[in-house]
């Protein structure tokens, strides 16, 4: 591995691959009149570095995304101000792209009448460029995409002015949110020494390997207060359950807490889940309940941390239905949370078999691989995975208003 790329990856955590590098990098010396092999090693910190970084990110986002994130943030911030009348609700988004998320969360506390005195945002995001466009808060049509667009369109209406092609937002959103450049290994000095209620941290994690998930997840904790959430990616939730997180609530896959420690009384660790599986009584004989109310049942299970129930709905619904990928993407996510890494593999794979743009099991493919030093095969798969988002980002730019 090259210096600036071994650099690169201890400063933000990012897997590179020395094509991608080497890529930015021409592209550096080009606009600044450099031959090519002209010595480059631009240091952290520096114009030079930002400018390199805002090459190797593409922080693309869109306002809402994933809706039921935004509105389960709202709840966690009502209760918080129930159960602590007058005192700040603290939440961090990072990355935050352009803005779009903590806007998102501005839109949100603004409509439920929580004014910034009541709850602030501090968002970062590594692109120094990125942040340049928060702060403006000037955005095109992309930005207002989703499976809602009535509603998008309201809110456009609501919280937006239109400028030439450009949308404007409006000023009393911007007081909710402090922008900041850094990134989860490089915090402003003003995020370190804060504690959040809330942390959003979403689909960040696929873009790392294994040492730096772990490095993260490590930041994550020591960033949120032993009572708060953290919001993060769906494929994200198994590699930060495995250094600290549990889930926070059913139904909720991707709101994750600190995991509360075992009582002394108790076994050091569970047992696998498999086995315990296998050594289960046989239930009574009883009128198989349709594929989607077992695959509910499978995810409520899981979302509740019932892991075991999880599995026997799942293994219901695949006798019935051998061919639902959505189940094999489930027991696979059930071994990973079980350790069984190889159980994990092949159930991810045969999900992919069957839907091989299925972006959650491609993701947990790639940090299961990378976990296990195979960085090839974990490169292949985020790739993959990336082009399956890139597709997913066009569609949904076609129902746009």
């Amino acid at each position: 591995m090259s210096p600036l790329r071994t650099l690169l990856q201890r400063q933000t955590g990012l897997m590179l691959t020395e094509a991608d590098l080497a890529r930015a990098v021409y592209e550096r010396l080009q606009a600044r009149g450099l031959a090519a092999g002209t010595t480059y090693a631009p240091l952290p910190g520096t114009p030079e570095f930002d400018a390199l970084l805002d090459l190797l990110v593409v922080p693309e986002s869109w306002l809402l995304r994933d809706p039921a994130v935004f509105a389960h943030a709202l709840q966690a911030v009502q209760r918080r101000l129930l159960e602590r009348p007058g005192v700040q609700v603290r939440v961090l988004s990072l990355p935050c792209a352009g803005g779009e998320e903590p806007y998102s969360l501005a839109m949100q506390l603004a409509d439920a009448g929580i004014g910034p005195a009541q709850c602030r945002i501090d968002a970062i995001d590594i692109s120094r460029a990125a942040i340049d466009r928060a702060r403006q808060g000037r955005y095109t049509n992309n930005a207002f995409r989703g499976p809602d667009p009535d509603r998008i369109a309201a809110l456009r209406a609501r919280w937006f002015a239109r400028d030439g092609a450009w949308y404007a937002i409006a000023p009393a959103l911007r007081e909710y949110v402090c922008f900041s450049q850094g990134n989860l290994f490089a915090l402003p000095d003003h995020v370190v020494a804060r504690r959040y209620d809330l942390v959003f941290c979403r689909n960040l994690l696929i873009y790392f390997d294994a040492d730096a998930c772990a490095r993260a997840a490590g930041r994550l904790l020591t960033l949120l207060v032993d009572d708060g959430q953290l919001l993060s990616g769906y494929a994200e939730a198994p590699a930060l359950c495995a250094h600290g997180f549990a889930p926070a609530a059913p139904r909720t896959p991707f709101a994750l807490a600190k995991a509360v420690p075992l009582p002394a009384r108790r076994a050091p660790s569970a047992p696998r889940l498999f086995p315990t599986v296998a050594r289960r009584p046989a239930p009574a004989p009883a009128p198989a309940p349709h594929a989607t109310a077992l695959l509910d049942q499978a995810r409520r299970a899981a979302d509740a941390g019932r892991l075991v129930d999880a599995r026997i709905a799942c293994d219901a619904l695949l006798r019935t239905d051998p061919a639902c990928a959505e189940a094999h993407y489930l027991c696979g996510l059930l071994a990973e949370c079980a350790r069984d890494d190889a159980a994990a593999r092949r159930d991810w794979q045969r999900c992919l078999y069957l839907d091989p743009d299925h972006y959650e099991a491609l993701c947990g493919l790639a940090l299961l691989h990378e976990r296990h030093g195979d960085t090839a095969l974990a490169a292949g798969m985020r790739r993959r995975a990336a082009r399956v988002f890139a597709r997913r980002a066009t569609v949904n730019g076609s129902m746009r208003t």
